[in-house]
């Protein structure tokens, strides 16, 4: 009988064994897992609701004007950059403006002597020269005498009375040359006009 009773025991033993398995695998499975915290949901008031809608609208808001002024800074960079590289050059235009008046000048005066012809033929040389660079670089002389006086484009010195066919508002002499860079100014034509 004790035979029995092991053999029974032993049986009880194995049905627990069998049974409690599943049970252990599950605890450790759960054991491993991360414990999830509770949460509790809070639920928002329409006066939230509204009060975050508001907060998120502010925010588009801001969003949507500093886009635009980045946009609008950028274009403004473009133009400046477009406009500076347009006009390169213009302050070495204006100050080489003199060198050519005094060029003109030294042509203006007769040369009597065989020395002063060749002088005055390397004068002449050095203002092709320098008349051709500049208008390589869009450099141009202001067309002025016989042209409609333009306050843009010309500075009236003096007035004279318009003599036979000469219409009034008319540039009849011009006492220094005007240039121009591309479409800007660089010097008015000093001029003479008729009234």
């Amino acid at each position: 009988m004790a035979d029995k009773q092991q053999a029974s025991t032993d049986d009880q033993t194995a049905a627990k064994a069998a049974t409690t398995k599943p049970d252990s695998t599950t605890e450790s499975a759960e054991k491993a897992a991360p414990k999830k915290p509770k949460l509790f949901k809070k639920v928002a008031t329409a006066a939230e609701v509204d009060e975050l809608k508001r907060k998120a609208s502010d925010f588009e808001d801001k969003y949507l004007r500093a886009e635009a002024e980045v946009q609008n800074m950028q274009a403004r960079f473009q133009k400046e950059q477009a406009t500076l590289i347009k006009y390169d050059g213009q302050q070495l235009a204006k100050d080489v403006l003199p060198v050519i008046d005094n060029l003109e000048r030294a042509l203006a005066v007769e040369a009597a002597d065989e020395a002063g012809q060749q002088l005055k033929k390397g004068v002449q040389m050095t203002y092709d020269h320098l008349e051709d660079a500049l208008k390589r670089n869009h450099v141009t002389e202001i067309e002025a005498i016989g042209k409609t006086f333009d306050p843009t484009l010309h500075q009236a010195v003096q007035s004279v009375p318009a003599e036979d066919g000469q219409a009034a508002e008319t540039v009849v002499k011009v006492l220094q040359k005007g240039y121009q860079l591309k479409d800007r100014v660089l010097r008015p034509a000093m001029v003479v006009v008729a009234q």
